[in-house]
């Protein structure tokens, strides 16, 4: 019986417990305890260095010139309608991440107990990283109002503190959205990236009945403003690479017979190409402070960093193909979807070093929806584990087959500069 088999039934048990226990991003303080105390019963003298409070790290050193990072995410997402949602946060594990964290211990289970390490060409560093879910906005703008934070994503904090300065590589895991017949990898798979820009519409209010001429409508501002953005659909480069949802934002508190003097807006900004959507923001702004002029209002714009488009290194991927090819417990293989809309802060990493993200099915409902479940734990929590493991080496092997570059911490904080605005 391999490791992988003999380590399931304690790593179901162990996902069960994250599963049960879902937390927000940089709130993960049970799931990093849960975590650490595991890494501890593997092997008591592995050390865990501990980064942004919840976040978790341990390294292999094989005595290699480069370093693998195998990344798993720690945090929930938002949503209380979710079977195991916690009922007082309304966090839930709706987008399995906390399977990610299992498929990381078993991985660190395997190298321990089956003395594996020497099989890798390169060192190892097992990243478990926090809050991947743009959630949870009011509590991380107030903490970057305190100076503890500057971005919102995990990854994006971690690489500013230098915690991926040393590695060379990435290789990260991702459950697919989606029910399959049969069980299925994805490998080739590239993420949007995106912004998230605020609108504070300002007119004045008056008696909407006895004196409507005296007030200026907020309301109206935002809706000329939404009709601005569709009209501006139509000069959009490549508009399958773009999307955007402009959304009124909060509780309107205003009396029916008053003219509303605030509208607070916000919309996301979904993109690929890095140069192109800043000169895209830049019309949204035009629009926005022009509408509110037509009317005789004002507007007040601020810009949220979000995350980079993870361009998924193509090279890393075929080699992860050619383990596939030899693993005839897993028949599907997805490889030509190109890229989806959905963002994470994997891409932010992938902008710094060769990067991939390999989905994994086993799934049913709707990804971030109150159902989504997991329905196939012997394939998710043992058979894929151990195909990332032996995938990983075979990617380590073989780094010559990889165009290979770094961007600097300071060259990603410049790019992140320039997403502002």
């Amino acid at each position: 019986m391999s490791e992988f088999e003999k380590y399931y039934p304690k790593i179901s048990n162990l996902s069960t417990k994250l599963l049960d226990n879902p937390e927000l991003g940089f709130k993960e303080y049970q799931t990093s305890k849960l975590i650490e105390d595991e890494i501890k019963s593997i092997s008591p003298s592995i050390k865990v260095e501990h980064y942004l409070g919840t976040g978790l790290k341990v390294i292999f050193d094989n005595h290699k010139p480069k370093t693998i990072g195998i990344i798993a995410e720690m945090d929930a997402l938002y949503q209380p309608k979710h079977f195991k949602a916690n009922p007082e946060t309304g966090a839930a594990h709706a987008c399995g991440h906390y399977t990610q964290v299992g498929i990381a211990l078993a991985m660190i289970n395997e190298i321990v107990k089956a003395e594996r390490l020497k099989e890798f060409g390169t060192n190892l560093a097992f990243i478990f990283t926090p809050a991947e879910e743009f959630v949870d906005l009011d509590w991380r703008q107030e903490q970057k109002a305190k100076h503890k934070l500057d971005y919102f994503g995990g990854k994006q904090e971690a690489i500013k503190q230098g915690l991926f300065d040393h590695i060379n590589y990435c290789v990260s895991v991702h459950a697919i959205g989606e029910e399959f017949k049969q069980r299925t990898v994805e490998i080739n798979c590239d993420l949007a990236g995106f912004n998230f820009k605020y609108f504070d519409f300002y007119g004045e209010a008056s008696h909407a009945a006895f004196a409507p001429e005296s007030g200026v409508n907020a309301q109206s501002i935002a809706t000329l403003f939404t009709t601005a953005l569709a009209l501006q659909r139509q000069q959009i480069k490549n508009p399958n690479r773009i999307r955007f949802n402009p959304v009124v934002i909060g509780e309107n508190t205003e009396s029916i017979n008053v003219i509303p003097d605030h509208v607070k807006m916000g919309s996301d900004l979904r993109f690929f190409d890095i140069k192109y959507v800043q000169s895209l923001m830049k019309k949204f702004d035009q629009a926005a402070q022009g509408c509110a002029s037509a009317l005789g209002g004002k507007a007040k714009i601020t810009t949220q960093v979000g995350y980079l488009p993870l361009h998924s290194n193509r090279e890393m991927n075929a080699l992860v193909k050619d383990t596939f090819l030899q693993e005839d417990r897993i028949p599907g293989l997805i490889e030509n979807r190109g890229y989806t809309m959905a963002a994470g802060d994997i891409g932010d990493v992938g902008f710094i070093m060769p990067t991939i993200q390999i989905g994994y099915g086993g799934w049913t409902g709707t990804i971030h929806g109150s159902d989504f479940k997991l329905i196939d734990p012997e394939f998710v929590l043992k058979i894929f584990p151990e195909f990332v493991f032996n995938s990983t080496p075979n990617i380590s092997n073989h780094l010559e087959k990889i165009d290979e570059y770094h961007h600097t911490k300071r060259e990603y904080l410049k790019a992140l500069k320039k997403m502002e605005g």
